[in-house]
């Protein structure tokens, strides 16, 4: 590598580049920036330097070695900034952690508002634009619910139950986040305009991973999913179809390790199918208040101390079990259960028992309190 000062500005210029370049996906850029100290110097490689960085070839090379759209980049920046929104990226100290641990985060997002809001302690509200009655009171409920406990709302500013969320959230002084499927500079629905300017006035803020100009293309949508439910603790869908954006987020909350709670639904309600089949299927847990989801994500949630410094809440030394009277089958299952969770199958395996003989004792534990069940029949105690 060709000999540099290793004094670096913030890489802004150089992710921007790389997401010019036509033959770089995610993928490719991630594999640049392993191979460096700094983004920038990925622009001052050598052709060996290049092509002897796993998955870059020869055509890839070329195109880095080629680059000389930097007039291209710096109007990029200069738009951003006339639309009211900066840059965050990968390489930021500030890049939400949370956001930072699903397999494919974005490696840049344009925002407006308050970028510290990414990297606070969140819910992500979901559910189908034709929400109903019900529906809407519900987004509106938990919002304002999950308000009182400082936690941030995030969705995708669609009709329906994305708006219901975030407008309950701005009406309790709240801070919310509305994720697009377009650029920045496109507020997709246009008469979510006013309700995306409210956002950011309240402390809240818009993002985007979408290059600026970008149409909301119906493809896009599906890939915004994954960040609404990377950032947040965990996913409440308030209702759904059987198919839909709702149903693709909470298969990516699950899939991130993240919390799926799920509003029930009257049977024949239209939007009963999607949000029971995930409760049915042991994909979300079914939530009648807001204790509920605080119950499960407590442990996560960050305190902060006397010195305003932040900290994980404490875990419980003493599980839920230990305190409860209990007869020689429930014993024996906690304690199986202490040293891990496990599935139905391999606790049936490992005391021997048959699953039909395991899950009324299962259900009595779970109705006790000390013990809950997680997507895909895994068990755990509480």
């Amino acid at each position: 590598m060709k000999q540099q000062e290793k004094t670096y500005n913030p890489p802004v210029r150089e992710f921007v580049a790389l997401h010019l370049l036509d033959n770089l996906g995610a993928q490719r850029i991630r594999l640049l920036l392993q191979a460096v100290e700094h983004p920038q110097l990925i622009f001052r490689l050598e052709r060996h330097e290049l092509e002897s960085i796993r998955g870059i070839g020869p055509k890839t090379a070329d195109e880095v070695l080629a680059f000389n759209e930097w007039g291209e980049v710096d109007r990029i920046l200069d738009k951003t900034e006339r639309t009211g929104a900066q840059i965050m990226t990968y390489w930021d100290e500030d890049y939400p952690r949370l956001l930072r641990e699903i397999y494919d985060p974005p490696l840049i997002l344009w925002i407006k508002g308050d970028r510290s809001v990414l990297d606070t302690d969140a819910i992500s509200i979901v559910g189908t634009r034709r929400v109903g009655k019900y529906g809407r009171q519900m987004a509106q409920k938990f919002a304002r619910e999950l308000v009182d406990h400082d936690l941030t709302i995030v969705s995708g500013l669609a009709f329906g139950t994305d708006g219901a969320a975030h407008q309950a959230t701005v009406d309790a002084g709240g801070k919310t986040v509305a994720v697009l499927g377009s650029g920045i500079d496109w507020i997709y629905p246009s008469d979510h305009k006013g309700l995306a300017k409210a956002i950011v006035e309240t402390g809240g803020a818009v993002i985007s991973e979408f290059p600026l100009g970008t149409a909301p293309e119906m493809g896009n949508f599906p890939v915004r999913n994954r960040i609404v439910s990377g950032m947040s603790l965990g996913t409440l869908v308030v209702a759904s179809g059987l198919e839909g954006g709702s149903m693709i987020t909470a298969k990516s909350a699950l899939d991130q390790n993240r919390e799926v709670f799920v509003i029930p639904h009257p049977i024949g309600h239209v939007n009963a199918p999607g949000c029971n089949s995930l409760i049915k299927r042991g994909m979300g847990k079914l939530v009648q208040n807001v204790d509920d989801i605080l119950a499960e994500i407590e442990v996560h949630i960050a305190h902060k101390n006397d010195k305003g410094e932040v900290e994980k809440s404490p875990v419980a030394s003493q599980k839920a079990w230990e305190s409860m009277e209990m007869d020689e089958m429930s014993t024996i299952i906690c304690e199986a259960l202490d040293e891990q969770s496990l599935h139905i199958d391999q606790l049936a395996e490992r005391l021997e028992k048959n699953t039909h003989e395991l899950m009324p004792k299962l259900l009595e534990l779970e109705m006790q309190g000390a013990i809950r069940q997680t997507a895909g029949k895994n068990f755990e105690l509480l």
